[in-house]
């Protein structure tokens, strides 16, 4: 029986962690989905991009999503409660850049339809999981939201051909395309969605 490994006793872990920037282009590894989480807040709708997301539990049925503390859509989103995870098909990349920035009305000459689930919808997405908050956790410079699920609506179909999801990898949009344009600030910085 082959000998256990030593572990590095903790403070030694510390101190031999990446750097945030080694860590951003590490993760740049794992490819993602896009998403846009969207809310009204007073009536206003909000919403930022967001390629933290994943599905936690069947029953009851719940997601996650990261949001950065420093952004200014999350805390107007967790005040409304309720929120739709819009997620993109690869031929919306409007979509993930009208999101993905922090600056221009994002909802401005979109068209978009306020779900009877109390928030915004966006037009022609792959898939939208509408969601009440049901748990926040701190994590460092980002908050893991737990929603409950309350309904999904899936479009993966158009025109009798399947669809296809936008992905994001090593700063680019789309797998295989080693030539395709690095994403734009703020998506080509790696872990900057959430801020809106």
């Amino acid at each position: 029986m082959p000998a256990e490994p030593a572990l590095t006793p903790l403070h030694d872990a510390d101190a031999a962690a990446p750097e945030p920037a080694d860590f951003r282009k590490a993760m740049a590894e794992f490819a993602t989905g896009v998403t846009v989480v969207t809310a009204l807040d007073g009536g206003e709708p909000v919403g930022f991009a967001c390629q933290s997301f994943a599905s936690v539990s069947l029953d009851p049925p719940l997601i996650l999503f990261c949001a950065d503390k420093r952004g200014r859509s999350w805390p107007r989103i967790r005040s409304a409660g309720r929120f739709c995870v819009n997620v993109l098909g690869e031929e919306q990349r409007d979509l993930c850049e009208r999101f993905g920035s922090s600056r221009g009305a994002k909802f401005e000459g979109l068209d978009w339809e306020e779900s009877r689930w109390g928030a915004p919808a966006l037009p022609d997405v792959l898939l939208a999981v509408h969601c009440v908050v049901h748990d926040v956790h701190e994590a460092g410079d980002h908050e893991v939201v737990i929603g409950r699920v309350l309904a999904v609506d899936r479009h993966e179909v158009v025109d009798g051909a399947w669809r296809r999801p936008m992905v994001f990898f090593r700063s680019r949009f789309g797998v295989g395309e080693p030539d395709a344009p690095i994403a734009p600030d703020p998506w080509g910085i790696g872990d900057r969605w959430g801020w809106g």
